[in-house]
């Protein structure tokens, strides 16, 4: 059951929705506080098939999307309470991108652990201090509750929903039907690399991917990265090549490349710095590398994007990306009992 009010955003209902789709098995119904038609952030129309008050239950799963809209629906008491009842009698909840803030609102994030757009999981922190918000993952999973970060990553929520009901085999023909990577880990970072190469079936070369992504600066020759997944070199290689589908050469390249390119787009680094942090260890090696990957030079790259890449909007902009691309930090929050806040939560366009 996908919950949606005015001003979603398409992506968060329309991609789930493909992807349950695609899996079959699902019944999916879009429920709204009023009967009739909403409009989505880029003025398509979606027909409600019935309301809030309609749906008795019991239901499999409660899907609250995000977008713009979630502005007024936070403080919509009619669709907190619909959400409120219909989570009780639901197997499990989940929020795509903003729609966390609903579900903040509603009081069925409190004590736990939950995610959202990585623009504004500050802002979620701050407004609900009950919530134990993480910035870093695509998706979070606290109990019967889901959450995911920004817009396409309720994709990923989708699909790991998915493989949790009909298992790995059923997912991957999803993904593989629509050119999804299976499936993105729920502890990688928003700033996610490689949507080409499929995640390793071993948790092994799972845990190592993730090593690569976090640490591009680190020893990834095959002999360093075969000591940290405890195999021989040989052994490695070859079981990264099944199950990845490319060379752990291959794939270091590319988490390189895309970490150099996010530095060049997001941050003022000179070429030396962003050579060093991103694993190339010279300028000529970043130079020579981006010449045959991205076919252009870092400066000329950075000339070419940065301005555009620094103006860039996401479903809410209330907060900057900092330097280097990375999710805010959190600040420190005292036990705070939200219930007794009186704060209406503004999430305010600059």
């Amino acid at each position: 059951m996908l919950v949606v009010h005015p001003d979603l955003q398409s992506l968060d209902l329309t991609g789930p929705a493909e992807v349950f789709a695609a899996a079959g098995g699902y019944e999916l119904t879009v429920v709204a506080v009023e009967p009739g038609w909403v409009t989505t952030t880029s003025g398509l129309r979606v027909a409600v098939d019935c309301t809030l008050d309609e749906v008795a239950g019991p239901i499999d799963t409660l899907v609250v999307v995000g977008g713009d809209g979630t502005r007024e629906a936070v403080v919509d008491e009619a669709l907190l309470a619909g959400i409120v009842r219909l989570s009780a009698v639901a197997r499990r909840t989940a929020s795509v991108c903003s729609g966390a803030f609903v579900l903040a609102a509603a009081g069925l994030l409190d004590g736990r652990r939950a995610t959202t757009h990585w623009s504004v999981c500050e802002l979620l922190a701050t407004k609900f201090p009950t919530v134990e918000v993480d910035p870093d993952p695509i998706y979070v999973r606290d109990g019967d509750v889901w959450t995911s970060a920004g817009v396409t990553a309720g994709m990923d929520l989708a699909l790991a929903l998915v493989e949790d009901d009909l298992g790995r085999e059923v997912a991957l023909r999803v993904a593989r039907g629509l050119v999804l990577f299976l499936h993105r880990p729920g502890n990688q970072r928003q700033f996610s690399t490689q949507l080409d190469a499929q995640l390793a079936d071993r948790n092994a070369l799972r845990d190592l991917q993730a090593f690569i992504v976090d640490h591009p600066d680190a020893d990834l020759t095959v002999a360093g990265l075969a000591r940290r997944a405890g195999m021989s070199d040989r052994n490695l290689a070859r079981c990264f090549h099944r199950e990845v589908g490319i060379t752990p050469a291959r794939y270091v390249e590319r988490v390189r490349v895309e970490a150099a390119r996010r530095r060049l787009e997001d941050t003022d680094d000179a070429i030396e710095v962003v050579a060093a942090t991103c694993g190339f260890g010279t300028p000529e090696t970043l130079r020579r590398t981006f010449l045959r990957a991205v076919r252009t030079t870092p400066t000329e790259y950075r000339r070419r994007f940065r301005t555009a890449a620094s103006e860039r909007s996401t479903d809410f902009v209330a907060l900057r990306p900092i330097p280097g691309g990375s999710a805010p930090r959190l600040p420190a929050r005292p036990a705070v009992d939200r219930r007794s806040s009186t704060t209406p939560l503004f999430l305010r366009k600059p």
